[in-house]
């Protein structure tokens, strides 16, 4: 292993080609491919408003679901389909554009989610 002054290190060779691509650690010391643990919030989905970041558009937030993967897209595409809008999944996090919390709470709850209305 070769340190630099940080006391960081990384490896230079490796007989054993178990390197990750994407930090050069070895895949046991490999952070990136690990999937953050499922369910370690309280099991209550909030659905919020923000608007920091998006030159004054707002976007509804819908974080804490229970889900991950393609369970997870598969939940944003019927949300996004039900309030006829655009969105996305970001690290867990569905973000539908507008303020749709009111429609996206009714949805939710419909689904069997337990659902508080998180912000203003």
């Amino acid at each position: 292993m070769n340190k630099n002054r940080d006391g960081n290190s990384r490896l230079v060779y490796s007989s054993d080609n178990q390197i990750c691509k994407k930090c050069g650690k070895p895949h046991a010391d490999c952070r990136c491919q690990q999937k953050p643990a499922a369910g370690s919030g309280d099991g209550i989905v909030r659905v919020g408003r923000e608007t920091k970041g998006r030159k004054g558009k707002g976007v509804s937030l819908v974080t804490g679901v229970p889900l991950e993967g393609e369970a997870l897209a598969q939940l944003a595409r019927r949300l996004k389909a039900k309030c006829g809008s655009g969105g996305i999944v970001k690290n867990g996090v569905i973000e539908i554009q507008g303020d749709h919390r009111d429609r996206l709470m009714a949805e939710l709850t419909k689904e069997g989610f337990t659902v508080k209305r998180a912000g203003g």
